[in-house]
């Protein structure tokens, strides 16, 4: 059982006079695979290195297990880590890469063997063992460098952006290898990414960072925004920001004014809105007040069958890019000024600069107050 608590963590490098990472509260429970997700600046490497015991921790306590380990060496932690850049050695083949941090810990030569061996048949190494990194492809490499965390039997594991140097591809493919090495393993693991499509396909829960500019706009604060599972995060962002970063593509966003059935833009168009959220929006006292409406690209529909279910929600907008992408299409609209995006099936294909009509389907929209960002639940 290996569960961690970070509690209210925060970083200031030497010389600055402004905290890098502010009051990171997480509680990470045994075996769960959790993924740090957000923008280059949040903190997210940062965070991952503070529980490494790689960066000192300015405030907060760190626990793994209830046991307090701000003051711990990193070796003493019992923590393996994969890192971007694979950091095997160049020298040694990969039965010694992977072997190397056993033989430091003193492990009889039949263990390193055992463990080498059942790590090298996980993850497709086996034939690979007397190879030299040089004659590897990336996702071998990458493999290797999660073997020598794999034989480690470590109680957690630590991933910084460890497909980021892959093609894309490979990162699909070695996505699902990932997944498959954490249900084997089952050990309690923290990933770090930027790239959203990674934290919705692998974690159990996803945190969510944001990166500020700091007063002096000197640097970045890093931030949790919200923390849980794939599904809360698309169905339930807590604010604008979590809702436009998950998804692909992102959300669009309209500035829209609550007119009694209506929302109102002022590109000029007027869409009717569901007796429910109406009713819930005039109970919340955001009559003749400013929101923004969040509308998810596959939730805009071309469909006439959709059209007449929603006649109130139709706009009438200019295709600018279309995207195929085999059984559906992006297209990449203006309204007025207003640019949005709509992901129709590929039968609604439409060439740059034809009109097109769209209905906005409200009932899965989402709407933020206009000056917190928030969520407004209807």
């Amino acid at each position: 059982m290996t569960s961690l608590t970070l509690k209210n963590l925060y970083k200031k490098y030497p010389n600055s006079d402004f905290y890098s990472v502010e009051d990171f509260d997480l509680d990470i429970k045994d075996k769960e695979f959790i993924v740090f997700v957000g923008p280059s600046g949040c903190g997210k490497s940062t965070t991952l290195r503070m529980i490494a015991g790689l960066e000192d921790i300015t405030e907060g306590e760190l626990y793994i297990d209830q046991d307090l380990v701000n003051d711990v060496a990193p070796k003493d932690r019992d923590i393996a880590m994969v890192f971007q850049n694979y950091a095997l050695y160049p020298h040694m083949t990969v039965y010694d890469n992977m072997a190397f941090g056993l033989k430091l810990r003193k492990y009889s030569k039949d263990e390193i063997d055992r463990k080498v061996q059942e790590a090298a048949d996980i993850l497709g190494l086996k034939e690979f063992l007397d190879r030299k990194p040089a004659d590897l492809s990336g996702g071998q490499r990458q493999r290797v460098a999660m073997g020598r965390a794999i034989v480690r039997d470590a109680k957690v594991f630590l991933m910084d952006e460890p497909l980021s140097n892959l093609d894309a591809k490979l990162r699909v493919s070695m996505r699902a290898e990932i997944a498959k090495i954490h249900r084997r393993i089952g050990a309690t693991t923290i990933y770090v990414t930027h790239d959203q499509t990674e934290a919705m396909t692998l974690a159990d829960r996803i945190v969510i960072m944001s990166a500020t500019k700091n007063d002096a706009g000197t640097g970045t604060i890093g931030r949790i925004e919200q923390v849980g599972s794939p599904q809360d995060l698309y169905n339930e962002p807590a604010n604008k920001f979590v809702a436009g970063f998950i998804g692909s593509p992102a959300m669009n966003f309209f500035e829209v004014t609550v007119d009694g059935s209506q929302l109102t833009d002022a590109q000029g168009f007027t869409i009717g809105l569901p007796e429910g959220q109406q009713k819930l929006l005039t109970d919340k006292g955001y009559q003749g007040k400013k929101v923004i409406l969040g509308l998810r690209p596959e939730d805009i529909s071309a469909d006439l069958i959709v059209e007449e279910a929603f006649p109130a929600s139709v706009v009438e907008a200019e295709v600018v890019v279309s995207e195929l992408l085999g059984s559906d299409s992006v297209l990449y609209c203006k309204l007025g000024q207003q640019e949005f995006s709509a992901k129709v099936d590929a039968s609604y294909y439409a060439a740059p600069g034809s009109k097109v009509r769209f209905t906005f389907k409200l009932p899965k929209a989402h709407l933020f107050d206009f000056d917190s960002q928030k969520r407004i639940v209807l």
